[in-house]
């Protein structure tokens, strides 16, 4: 069985209430789309094709393209 490598990424855009610290995460997969729970539903997040900057490190960046809300 393959080890899975966590990879840090950067998430770009979005609502501006959303914490610089959820801001930088390990993804597991960098051709993924990411989700992420805040308030009331989800922020998405795909990848960009770019990098920045980050702390020193050069990170992939992946954008903001769109929120879902939790389903009731």
């Amino acid at each position: 069985m393959a080890e899975i490598i966590n990879s840090k990424v950067v998430l770009v855009g979005g609502p501006e209430s959303l914490p610089e610290t959820v801001r930088i995460l390990e993804v597991a997969d960098l051709a993924d789309k990411v989700k992420i729970a805040f308030g009331a539903g989800y922020e998405h997040f795909r990848p960009s094709g770019e990098t920045s900057l980050v702390d020193g490190e050069k990170l992939p960046v992946f954008r903001w393209c769109g929120a879902t809300r939790i389903a009731e």
